[in-house]
């Protein structure tokens, strides 16, 4: 039987725009409010200023205590979704150290803070969905530290599950989606590099956010989904 989440309460942490956008819009329109939090309260207000039964609210995940003064001003919540991300490209001799700690600080660490203060507050039907990536079934060069982020991140997700249950937590696997993280490349870099994963891929194309949001929304809803990793990714690992 598939769960609802009509009137149910989200807590959806990221930015207000790509993937994260997609999961507060898509679980707003099945009926939960949502909360969308983040480090820039005010983006968040005006991502969603023309979005009813969306709130924002601030949360760094990098900061146990703000994660825990977040959990004191929701009070309960049913569902929690992670989408957050700071990545730490480049080969091994380029990587920096600070930025492969922001990486486990944002995608790992932080998630188990959220986990911490915020199962306490959910019911046994709640569920925790957690952002791993195609780079940790997909090994390659210049994405080392992405890789091992994201392999965390899916043992994380097992861990939580066995350790919280019955609440449920799972993890979704991205593939290269055009979700505004690739902007960095360039207009023409962004193109080719699209050009060259839709040539590969089984899918041949890349993945939209709104794509990811519905498989977020079923790791949400279906009660007998926990402690996996949700691939979602055009069948890249495959090539």
């Amino acid at each position: 039987m598939t769960a609802t989440l009509k009137d149910r309460t989200v807590l959806v942490v990221g930015r207000g725009s790509g993937i994260a956008r997609a999961v507060t819009v898509a679980a707003r329109d099945a009926g939960a409010t949502v909360v969308a939090a983040g480090r820039h309260r005010a983006g968040l207000d005006a991502a969603y200023q023309d979005e009813p039964g969306v709130v924002a609210d601030t949360v760094d995940l990098t900061d146990e205590r703000s994660i825990e003064t977040l959990g004191e001003r929701l009070g309960t919540v049913d569902h929690v979704v992670t989408t957050a991300s700071a990545r730490a490209r480049g080969r091994l001799a380029d990587l920096d150290r600070d930025a492969v700690r922001r990486s486990f600080d944002t995608k790992v660490i932080g998630p188990l803070m959220l986990a911490k203060h915020l199962a306490p507050r959910m019911p046994e039907e709640g569920s925790i969905t957690l952002f791993s990536g195609v780079a940790a079934a997909k090994i390659a060069v210049g994405t080392m530290a992405v890789a091992i982020t994201n392999g965390a991140a899916d043992i994380l997700a097992r861990s939580l599950a066995l350790e919280l249950a019955p609440i449920r937590v799972n993890a979704i696997s991205p593939g290269v989606v055009d979700s505004g993280a690739w902007d960095e490349f360039g207009g023409q870099g962004k193109s080719a590099y699209f050009d060259m994963i839709s040539a590969r891929n089984p899918a041949r194309r890349i993945g939209t956010a709104a794509e990811i949001a519905d498989g977020v929304l079923f790791a949400m809803t279906s009660p007998f989904l926990t402690g996996t990793t949700l691939h979602i990714d055009g069948g890249e690992p495959l090539t």
